[in-house]
């Protein structure tokens, strides 16, 4: 039979992956396997070519053992592992462990005792009470795949963004290592649109030939080839969005001219050929990829209000981190350290409080040995670098914060968030929230619908009458920039900027490498149209110290 092309070995080394978790076997290596087929899908080189060169191993997470069946799948287009595993379940019964929440043995359990054996089944069982009435399954699990089905079939394909830039990363490189000529090699997709999931890896490139804009695909990666006179016009097409690229298509014919991949023409001669020039010639600015997603940004860019997006730079401090005193890896000193090498000039802890029995909270003795500590750290790192003094409090089941207010009064801020409870019903969660941020005390609402993109939807709330009421008592709203998170949604910033809120991009970074996630969450602020005037971490430290001590001082008055 013929070879396999590295799309085709990437969809059997996932099946393998599913059947290996499946078998009970071990979870890391499934994971592996896993990890491996995205690096497959979006490959720059054909995986021939690089199994003729012995470089199977450049490919992220493929080491020996993997390079090996990665060959055997693309030479005979099966593995005799993954023959005997095939004799066990059903192809269909693998579709099920899309579904979040839906652990492994749950999925068997399905199988095995109900006869599911695929995910339409499973849908028609679940809502015709199938499951709940199953021993060991019950109404919990019935209930939690109802809701979660939709992000089942929403997320299929799709890559939270630090997996995606790894991926991209590894294709640039492969390009420019595989293909010299290759000039000016440029993501795009929806990923340069900084949508908080990726399934369009797109990468534009210019050549000097060919003579104009040509397409080719690489197994899944799509690689789109340009001279120079046409480069802006293809990676403008390439990033899209359809919608945004619709618009402006409507605008060029309003003023006589035709908007393709290939530029911006009057008649039969090429206009603008640059993206930059594009946009001048049809009388706009700029407009930065985050806002292309045809949501009115070009009425917004006619009238000259576009917003300054806020960048990485803007940003002076961080918030929201946790050290090992809860549930982080590292001391207060190493990630306060860590943060200050990233030229950053204030961190902000927000370990867990005492409610998070899981996470290890903080007991009021345990908050004041930080705060000692924290302010031995501060006078060994002088003016120009502070630790501010904050905490992650539990918002209990009826809106109330989980320490006393003595002990809320000794922090510099407060995260107030939601961590259990997720399936009060929207009148009474929102209300939940609403008398939290009505307490003095809160400084912050983090993640503010609790979702995990791909794990679970947010809970339900009215986040209008929330943000709402963050303007007016003066509570800050989290951009919580943890890949998994990204909550607020980019989708609400602009109402919570029309009612007159303050954002703060945080990282909730639990180990150093974390507090790089604050990248992803400056990108989801520039999806929402954020100005870094509007950003609380966007202040200086004297900014923020002041900033803070009002707030203190407004409570103190209050009281």
């Amino acid at each position: 039979m013929a070879s396999l092309d590295a799309r085709a070995v990437a969809g059997l080394l996932r099946e393998y992956a599913q059947r290996t978790v499946l078998r009970g076997g071990n979870p890391y290596r499934a994971k592996a396997y896993s990890k491996a087929a995205d690096s497959l899908a979006a490959l720059a080189v054909p995986v021939d070519v690089l199994i003729d060169e012995d470089r199977l191993r450049e490919i992220p997470g493929v080491g020996d053992a993997i390079a090996d069946i990665i060959t055997k799948l693309h030479k005979t287009g099966s593995h005799p592992s993954l023959e005997k595993l095939r004799k066990e379940i059903p192809a269909g019964v693998l579709e099920m462990l899309a579904v979040p929440g839906l652990r492994p043995e749950k999925v068997l359990r399905l199988y095995k005792d109900l006869g599911i054996a695929s995910l339409a089944e499973l849908e028609a069982a679940a809502k015709d009470d199938r499951i709940k009435k199953a021993k060991g399954l019950g109404a919990a699990l019935q209930t939690k795949i109802l809701q979660n089905l939709a992000i089942a079939k929403s997320g299929e394909g799709r890559l939270h963004l630090h997996r995606a830039a790894a991926l991209l990363a590894h294709a640039k490189d492969s390009i420019r290592k595989s293909r010299p000529e290759l000039k000016r090699v440029t993501i795009a997709g929806d990923f340069r649109r900084g949508c908080e999931l990726v399934g369009d890896l797109a990468i534009v490139a210019e050549a000097a030939k060919p003579d104009k804009t040509s397409t080719s695909s690489a197994d899944g990666l799509q690689i789109r080839v340009s001279d120079r006179k046409h480069f802006g016009a293809a990676l403008l097409f390439a990033t899209g969005s359809a919608g945004h690229i619709e618009q402006l298509q409507a605008l060029a014919a309003e003023k006589g001219l035709r908007l393709g991949s290939d530029g911006l023409h009057k008649g039969r001669t090429l206009v603008a050929g640059e993206e930059a020039e594009i946009y001048r010639v049809l009388g706009l600015p700029f407009i930065d990829p985050e806002l292309r997603e045809g949501r009115g940004e070009i009425e917004a860019a006619l009238k000259g209000k576009l917003p300054k997006l806020v960048t990485d730079q803007d940003l002076r401090g961080i918030l929201h981190c946790h050290t090992d005193a809860s549930d982080g890896t590292e001391t207060l000193e190493t990630m306060a350290k860590a943060t200050r090498q990233r030229g950053f000039e204030y961190f902000g802890v927000a370990d867990h409080s005492k409610s998070a029995h899981y996470a290890g909270g903080l007991s009021v003795e345990e908050i004041a040995q930080q705060h000692r500590e924290a302010d031995r750290l501060n006078k060994r790192f002088g003016k120009d670098f502070r630790i501010l003094k904050g905490i992650e409090s539990d918002i209990l089941a009826d809106g109330s914060l989980d320490y006393d207010d003595d002990v809320l009064e000794r922090f510099d801020f407060v995260v107030a968030s939601i961590h259990g409870r997720f399936k009060l019903d929207r009148k009474a969660q929102t209300q939940r929230l609403l008398r939290a941020i009505s307490d003095p005390h809160t400084t912050i609402i983090g993640h503010m619908t609790g979702r995990q993109l791909q794990r679970r939807p947010g809970y339900e709330i009215d986040v209008e009458k929330v943000l709402r009421a963050c303007a007016k008592h003066d509570v800050v709203v989290e951009i919580n920039a943890h890949p998994w998170r990204l909550d607020l949604d980019w989708r609400w910033h602009q109402a919570a900027l029309d009612f007159g809120c303050m954002l703060s991009i945080n990282p909730d970074a639990h180990s150093i490498p974390e507090l790089d996630h604050m990248h992803w969450g400056v990108q989801m602020a520039r999806k929402g149209g954020v100005p870094s005037d509007r950003v609380l971490n966007a202040m200086t430290l004297p900014e923020i110290t002041r900033y803070l001590r009002q707030k203190r001082r407004s409570l103190a008055r209050a009281a």
